[in-house]
């Protein structure tokens, strides 16, 4: 599918996978609406970046708020390209040493914002998307959200944030066949450790062991990394149903 001319929706846009894919988008010819609850670095973005390129602070599980985005990129051109980075973490054991269980409140979070949260944005997108006229092969656009290799190798702390990306997987597939038939795709991509500003809080030698983990390469992965399937995702239209791991062949071990 071609990008120029497209609009495109990416939640947390304003930093990390994000920002590498609205910038990627851009470059390409899009025009890109940043979700985000940053209201400080999503304006600098729109505004460095300049015509196209809009910022909507927007909590991805509000039905208003997404709702309010994808208006917005419609009005820019029509909405064929949404992207789903917006996520947070947690670690806790289901029952601590002090034999105290996992607090059920912070569960509930995760879940909301990881996978209710994509879950929102992919059938506002996918809604917006059906009213399009169709592009050559009958595609009029694609969703792409990000899981997590958690969701296959969750380690010890890990529960709610491998259910959450578990969830954001299990999704694909049933999804890109609910939308077939209206020439909508639906993809995941499951990142491994990669350099974001949450990754960068760690100190340089936890970064440095982190990466020497990777059997190849050898090194963290870029955000520019993750942007640059994005664009490889849109632009192929037999790829659907598919989530993707983008970990170099990294295996997560127990701890």
């Amino acid at each position: 599918m071609q990008i120029e001319g497209a609009s495109a929706v990416v939640t947390g846009g304003a930093s990390g996978l994000g920002e590498a894919t609205v910038r990627r988008l851009h470059a390409r010819g899009a025009r890109v609406v940043i979700l985000d609850l940053d209201d400080k670095k999503g304006p600098q973005l729109a505004a460095e970046l300049g015509e196209g390129v809009l910022f909507a602070k927007t909590d991805v599980g509000s039905e208003a708020q997404v709702q309010a985005a994808v208006e917005q990129a419609q009005a820019l051109a029509p909405l064929r390209i949404a992207v789903s980075c917006a996520g947070i973490g947690w670690a806790q054991r289901t029952v601590n040493k002090e034999g105290i269980p996992h607090d059920l409140g912070f569960f509930n979070t995760i879940l909301t914002v990881n996978l209710v949260g994509t879950f929102n944005v992919l059938r506002l997108s996918a809604a917006a998307m059906l009213k399009n006229p169709a592009l050559a092969g009958g595609e009029r656009g694609v969703v792409i959200n990000t899981a997590s290799i958690a969701a296959f190798d969750g380690q010890i702390g890990q529960l709610a944030y491998a259910a959450s990306k578990a969830g954001v997987v299990g999704m694909t597939l049933p999804a890109a066949r609910d939308l077939s038939k209206g020439g909508v795709r639906v993809l995941t991509i499951a990142p491994g450790t990669f350099n974001t500003p949450m990754l960068a809080l760690l100190p340089e030698e936890q970064r440095a062991a982190l990466a020497s983990g990777i059997p190849f390469p050898p090194r963290l992965g870029e955000p520019d990394d993750y942007a640059h399937l994005v664009i490889s995702m849109v632009e192929n239209s037999y790829l659907n149903g598919e989530t993707v791991r983008l970990d170099g062949a990294l295996r997560m071990p127990p701890k």
